[in-house]
């Protein structure tokens, strides 16, 4: 499996955010849903990736938003997505390893995001519970939302010399 930076608006991510949005819609009510469209993930402070098979089918993708800038900054993951035929393989922990370490080797100082809160969210809860993140308070533009559970972790700070 390669994780590469990537366009969210290849045809083949485009019809994998489409499922993710949809999903995401007949799930959550519309105010809890914070999923980000392929022109959204296309932003300047996005880093979108993917992962893909040794012949270039689309296995997940996911992104990481610049919240707050540069060492001792915060990094939000968004859009973490498995396609079906590739769920229990590893792609979202791949995935979500791979972004992790782009936070850290920004000097990020925190990675938060927001999930559902939902029964059908518990797998992606327990994903991230294993990588390290707790529950946290609502962080930059989100509000209390009895659908949404926020979460974060703490990430090592590069050695000063």
């Amino acid at each position: 499996m390669d994780i590469l930076t990537d366009s969210p608006t290849r045809a083949d991510v485009l019809t994998l955010l489409g499922e993710h949005l949809d999903e995401m819609r007949a799930t959550s009510p519309p105010e809890s849903v914070h999923a980000l469209d392929a022109a959204a993930l296309a932003a300047e402070h996005i880093t979108f990736v993917t992962a893909r098979d040794d012949d270039g089918t689309l296995l997940g993708c996911g992104a990481l938003s610049e919240l707050e800038p540069g060492v001792g900054g915060h990094g939000e993951l968004k859009s973490m997505r498995t396609a079906r035929e590739a769920r229990g393989r590893g792609v979202a922990t791949g995935l979500l390893a791979h972004l992790t370490a782009v936070a850290a080797a920004r000097g990020y100082a925190r990675l938060s995001l927001e999930t559902g809160a939902e029964d059908f969210f518990a797998p992606a809860r327990r994903l991230y519970a294993r990588a390290g993140f707790v529950e946290c308070a609502p962080f930059a533009a989100y509000g209390p939302d009895p659908n949404s559970v926020f979460l974060t972790r703490r990430l090592a700070q590069p050695a000063r010399s």
